[in-house]
């Protein structure tokens, strides 16, 4: 799955259910090679890495390790350790927040934490739906109860927010899953439902509102996106059922806008200053560089993802839908090129790295494509024998996938 139920309610006094806690942060730099956010640093599904394996075999399997609870959310790797979140007992209540070596899957360390918010679920998800992110210093993590909380990389409570408590009718019976982003020293948490919907902007140093900003008032499971702007700075795509807003990350404020409508289950990808936008199937806008609106390149119905982000690498650009048909276009024009059947069905995105795609489905089939082929072709397969949902990650020549009960890095045994 790709992102998020939405809602979080728009009643001021933040401050509420903010604990701020002093702790030492382990000063890791952000590497390059650092996955930091759902789908990536880019938040585009596609990795500089060229070690990962394209023959997979059992014995691609660096390690694999059990997790004390449910959860979809993408890992985040950063430096020589790997984290995640999970939910566990009867009400999906109590929140984890791990610390695996990325050498050889031990935990370094565990954080526990009681819900504050609404833990009811769709049975196909859990409380650790949304995927964390890190800005190379701490770790942050929001669950489906709205409760968000900020580590350092020691696992050191920084604060945490009870969303959920300051904002008691941002809630679904699905429970929510937009990932999150930082960007500008702001933790970007989209919360978005049929209630009252928002887009928070939280300091990452206190957890509290920077700016928050009011949002269309329907269902959401998107993620935000990093975008250019016109002077250089990261502005912040949020997409909704309305279209697309770039919104600037300090302040709240939206930059441009497109009004056209768009999906609310895939997120957009980003690639060479333009936007691929999951809207009247797949609309490219080019970003505007000196003010006023995007300006709309093409539109394909025939590349028209699932639940799956699309994913665009150079001149191609690839869309996966629910039952496994992997198409390929021409990111110029919009033209399909070809269509491969895989083994579906599909909730997590593709990933690209290396020439190659890695797509996993629900059942656990990791199928590796290589796209260079006349009309696309799986080379290997991988069976890793329990459902996945969440998209996976990649750093240190490897894959790294989760399930709602294990933990694998598929790659090199070491790699740093």
């Amino acid at each position: 799955m790709k992102s998020d139920f939405l809602n979080l309610s728009l009643r001021m006094n933040p401050m509420k259910t903010v604990v701020s806690v002093l702790g030492c942060s382990l000063a890791l730099s952000l590497a390059a090679a650092d996955w930091t956010q759902f789908r990536g640093p880019r938040g585009d599904g596609v990795s500089t890495e060229t070690r990962l394996p394209t023959r997979l075999e059992v014995g691609s399997v660096s390690w694999a390790i059990d997790l004390p609870g449910r959860g979809i959310s993408s890992p985040v790797i950063v430096g020589k350790r790997v984290f995640v979140t999970a939910s566990s007992g009867a009400k999906q209540d109590r929140l984890h927040v791990l610390c695996y070596g990325l050498e050889d899957g031990k935990l370094i360390w565990e954080r526990k934490f009681w819900a504050t918010g609404r833990t009811m679920t769709h049975e196909k998800i859990s409380g650790a739906t949304p995927s964390p992110a890190s800005d190379g210093t701490r770790i942050f993590a929001i669950f489906s109860s709205n409760d968000c909380v900020a580590l350092d990389l020691d696992g050191n409570l920084l604060w945490f927010r009870g969303l959920g408590r300051d904002y008691p009718n941002a809630s679904n019976s699905l429970g929510m899953s937009s990932s999150l982003m930082v960007a500008e020293g702001v933790l970007v948490a989209q919360v978005e439902n049929d209630s009252e919907s928002f887009t928070a902007g939280l300091d990452v140093k206190t957890g509290l509102n920077r700016w928050k900003l009011e949002r269309p008032k329907k269902a959401n499971w998107t993620s935000p996106v990093p975008v250019t702007g016109a002077d250089g700075r990261t502005l912040v795509a949020l997409q909704s059922s309305k279209g697309l807003a770039a919104v600037d990350p300090a302040t709240g404020q939206v930059v441009w806008n497109y009004g056209e409508g768009a999906s609310t289950v895939p997120s957009t990808a980003v690639s060479g200053g333009r936007l691929y936008v999951p809207s009247q199937g797949l609309t490219v806008l080019e970003a505007p560089v000196a003010g006023g609106e995007p300006k709309q390149v093409w539109r394909s119905g025939q590349l028209r993802p699932g639940t799956a982000s699309p994913v665009v690498v150079g001149d191609r650009v690839y869309t996966l839908n629910d039952g496994g048909i992997l198409t390929c276009g021409d990111a110029k024009d919009g033209k399909r090129l070809w269509q491969l059947r895989m083994k579906g069905p599909f909730s997590a995105s593709p990933l690209a790295a290396g020439g190659h795609l890695y797509c996993v489905n629900e059942k656990g089939l990791v199928q590796v494509v290589d796209p260079s082929a006349p009309e696309g072709a799986v080379v290997s397969e991988l069976d890793l024998g329990q459902t996945v949902i969440g998209t996976p990650s990649i750093a240190a020549g490897s894959l790294f996938v989760r399930s709602d009960g294990k933990l694998w890095r598929i790659g090199r045994e070491s790699a740093l």
